[in-house]
C-alpha cells in the first residue's frame, strides 16, 4: 500500500513515517484491495489533527482523529478509517443479498396459477 504523507506545522520524521506505515500495514493486510492512502497530520493550537482518505470499491473514504500528542491521534484516525472501510464492505456485501425480483409478467404468472396442473 502507498501512503502519501504530508505535515502542515509539523515536521515528517522517519519515526513518524515508521507508525504511519505500520498502522496503514493493518489496514492493508484486512482490505488488501486498497492501493494508496494520502494522510495529513496538521498542528493546530496544540492539537494534532490527522486526516487519511483512500479509495475502496469506488468510493472515497475519509476519517479524522485528533489528539494533544501526535501518535494517539494517528490511532484515532486509522481505527476511523477501519470502521469506515467495514461498513463501506458490509454495504457491498448487503447488496449482494437482495431478493430476486420477478420477471416473469404477470399476465403469464396469473395463468400458471389458475391452470391445474394435477
Amino acid at each position: 500500500m502507498k501512503i502519501k504523507l504530508s505535515g502542515h506545522h509539523v515536521e515528517i520524521t522517519d519515526s513518524v513515517r515508521e507508525h504511519v506505515e505500520e498502522k496503514f500495514a493493518k489496514l492493508a493486510s484486512h482490505f488488501p484491495s486498497l492501493i494508496s492512502a494520502d494522510v495529513i497530520i496538521t498542528k493546530q493550537h496544540g492539537e494534532f489533527t490527522v486526516e487519511s482518505v483512500t479509495k475502496y470499491e469506488g468510493a472515497s473514504l475519509a476519517a479524522s482523529g485528533s489528539d494533544k500528542v501526535m501518535y494517539p491521534a494517528i490511532s484515532n484516525s486509522v481505527k476511523k478509517l477501519d470502521a469506515a472501510l467495514k461498513h463501506r464492505k458490509g454495504q457491498l456485501k448487503g447488496d449482494l443479498h437482495k431478493k430476486p425480483e420477478v420477471t416473469t409478467p404477470e399476465i403469464a404468472h396469473e395463468k400458471v396459477q389458475e391452470m391445474n396442473l394435477t
